[in-house]
């Protein structure tokens, strides 16, 4: 089973009608880059760091708990923290149980969400895959249906009304960035537009799934580490996006620590956006000079994530 075949344009139209009542229509900034200290160019902000449970995944979470029958025991979800939140959420707009594993590298403003929207939350083991596999025993042992991250026919048909509401809203874009994890959400994306515009893959060069992907010809292990391991840092990307990835995704770009940071500072000073790391590497490759676009070309950066405690109050 692949994406290519079975995440079409009309199974995502479909979903975005399904969703719609659940999901926020998240805004689109332009600005320019001298805002944050980079040479003169208009751009587009797609601000989905504004979502419900901050970011991008309540998408494929509502997807899957609206095209699927959810038993009494209710949904299981691994997460390195936002597809968890979006689950809890989803689960809590639905009135049905959630269960969600997390590894202990997620930040403590995932797991604070999480806890506010009333699901079971299970903190253990180092990284992504760690969680996967506890809630993999939980199913077995519950009977509760899993909600997988992003390698889930329905979670990344979720995950491409996001390219159906930025090709509305930015009909003339040819050009949009976005971070890489697990891959579903520029799966999702991809099988949306299928070519009609660039996308370009940007990941951490802690967690480099997509690139080494890329590299071997097909999802194998990579590096989990970094300042977005959170987010970006399963172990392998997923199979079912893969051969969208090949067929309609540049080859990604890797920003250091470093470079994301850089950002996340930017978007606050510059247009007092907040990112999560992972939701400012897009953005990073950008600001660091990694792409640098053509004259002609009109960008748009995903922000795709907002859950950081990083910005105080008081």
């Amino acid at each position: 089973m692949s994406a290519l075949e079975n995440v079409t344009s009309e199974r995502i139209a479909a979903a975005e009608a399904l969703i719609r009542p659940y999901i926020r229509r998240t805004p689109v900034m332009r600005v320019d880059m001298r805002d944050f200290g980079a040479q003169a160019r208009k751009i587009d902000l797609k601000l989905e760091c504004l979502q419900h449970s901050g970011s991008f995944k309540a998408r494929g979470a509502f997807t899957n708990l609206l095209t699927r029958d959810v038993p009494d025991a209710g949904v299981v979800a691994a997460s390195g923290g936002n597809h968890g939140a979006a689950v809890a959420y989803a689960a809590m707009r639905r009135g049905v149980p959630a269960h969600i594993f997390v590894p202990s590298v997620a930040s403590q403003a995932k797991i604070d969400l999480i806890r506010s929207y009333g699901a079971e939350l299970v903190v253990g083991g180092d990284r992504y895959n760690d969680a996967l596999l506890a809630s993999e025993a939980y199913v077995a042992k519950s009977g509760a249906m899993s909600v997988h991250a992003y390698d889930q026919i329905e979670t990344m048909a979720g995950q491409g009304t996001l390219g159906k509401e930025i090709e509305d809203d930015l009909p003339e874009m040819t050009t949009l960035l976005v971070a890489v994890g697990g891959g579903g959400l520029i799966g999702g994306i991809a099988s949306w537009f299928r070519g009609r515009v660039k996308i370009v893959a940007v990941e951490s060069d802690g967690a480099p799934t997509l690139y080494e992907a890329f590299k071997a010809g097909h999802p194998v292990d990579a590096p989990t580490g970094g300042i977005a391991a959170d987010s970006l840092a399963p172990k392998q990307v997923g199979q079912l996006m893969f051969p969208v990835a090949q067929n309609y995704v540049e080859r990604p770009l890797l920003v250091s620590d470093d470079e994301i940071l850089a950002a996340q500072k930017a978007l606050w000073a510059g247009a007092r956006v907040v990112a999560e790391p992972g939701g400012a590497a897009a953005f990073a490759a950008l600001l660091s000079g990694k792409y640098v676009p053509a004259a002609d070309e009109k960008v748009c950066v995903l922000v795709c994530g907002s859950n950081t405690t990083a910005v105080k109050f008081g």
